[in-house]
Formats: C-alpha cells, structure tokens, sequence
C-alpha cells in the first residue's frame, strides 16, 4: 500500500496540472474564444491561480493518503530534530533559502532565459516570471502559502522517507529531485531540471543531512519570497 501510496503522490499532480490547463482551456473555447493564441495568453497570465489550484489539490491528496496509512499532514513529528536546535535549523534555512533567493534573481532566472534562448524550449524564453505576476493576490497564496509546506511535507518529508527505505539515500536524492522537477513542467524543459538539478537535489540532500525538514522548510519559504517580492515589484 505504502508504496502505491508513494507513486501516486509523485505521479499525480504533474499530470493534474495539466488536467488543469485542459479544463481553462476548455472554459475559454466554451467562452467564445477560439483563437489558440489569445487562450494560450489568457492561460499565461493565469499561471498563478492555476498554481494554487494544484497546490489544493496536493495538499487534498495528502490528507488523504496520509490518513490511510495512519498519519496525519500536520503532524510535528517530521520537523523534529536530532541534534541542533529548532532555532539553529530556522536561522539557516532563513540564510540558505535568502541566498538562493538572490541566486535565482541574479544568476539561475538569467541563466534559465539563456538556456531557452540557446538550446530551444517548448516555453518561450523569458515567459515564466511574466506569467507568475499575473496575479499577485493567487502568487502570493500558491507561492508563500501553499508551496513551502505542501512540497516540502510531500517530496523530502513523505517521499523521501519512502524512497529512503526501498532504494538507499543516493537513488532517493535523485528520485524525489526528478519528480520535484516535473511538478514544475509549465515552466519549462530547463526550469525543470533547474528546479530539480538545483533546489531539489539541495534541499533532498539538506533534508538527509539535518534528519528533519525544518530548514528546507524555512529555506523554501525564504526563497519563495524572496521570488515573491522580485515579481510582485517589477
């Protein structure tokens, strides 16, 4: 069951989003628009509530599966630590995630349009922090709310664990970071692997290292709003 359980949930919200993006597609075909181009626009500058649509629902899906198997989404027993602080792990998630803040505004945003631009992407190079400040109001509840605690509690809490148990700490790194990256895929071919390459690689390897996820949390939560406050002021 377990491992059922597992595949689901790292199998299931990439494909819902795109499920997602078929249903808007639809209500705007329905609507009366019938140009590609306008309904692709109009799909763009929805990203962000798209976003917190597929947030709901992964964080519906867990509270499910986790309640089968015995366990609930906020249960405190997963931030527990083993040998720093609860205060130690907050100030360096705080620091890490700050950090990469700044590295994806200066280098892995500039880096991802230039990857785009060179090798040919199925999204047009520059179009996702357009379509994330589509909506600040739905950015802002995906992307601070949502995301930091819905990810994390899935893919280096429940996944990873999982993972852990059947394939050993290196294959797990690389599995829960592959699916992290594909729940990214309206982003991107290059945004999911440097999504996965980077922040999922780091964050599964942080979350080993530390024997908790309090500072990936804390670190995701840094970073997103560090992301939040860059577009939501351009």
């Amino acid at each position: 069951k377990t491992n059922k359980h597992l595949w689901l949930l790292l199998t299931l919200p990439p494909i819902f989003f795109l499920f997602v993006i078929i249903a808007f597609s639809v209500f705007y075909s329905v609507s009366g628009i019938t140009n590609a181009d306008e309904i692709s626009s109009r799909i763009t500058g929805n990203i962000p509530l798209l976003l917190l649509i597929v947030q709901i629902f992964i964080l519906g899906l867990l509270t499910v599966i986790l309640r089968k198997e015995g366990q609930r989404v906020f249960n405190f027993e997963w931030i527990k630590t083993q040998d720093s602080s609860i205060l130690r792990e907050i100030s360096l998630g705080a620091i890490i995630g700050v950090g990469l803040g700044f590295a994806y505004i200066f280098w892995l945003s500039p880096l991802h349009v230039y990857m785009q631009s060179t090798f040919g992407d199925y999204v047009p190079a520059g179009q996702v922090l357009s379509g994330l400040g589509g909506s600040v109001v739905a950015f802002f509840l995906a992307n601070i709310l949502f995301a930091p605690f819905v990810e994390e509690r899935l893919y280096r809490g429940y996944a990873l664990t999982q993972l852990r148990q059947k394939f050993g700490n290196g294959k797990a790194i690389i599995i829960s970071s592959i699916f992290f990256g594909l729940l990214h895929w309206t982003g991107g071919f290059w945004y999911m692997v440097l999504t996965g390459g980077v922040i999922g690689l780091l964050f599964s390897t942080l979350a080993i290292k530390r024997g908790n996820i309090v500072l990936v949390f804390v670190a995701h939560l840094s970073l997103n709003v560090v992301e939040f406050l860059y577009i939501a002021l351009r």
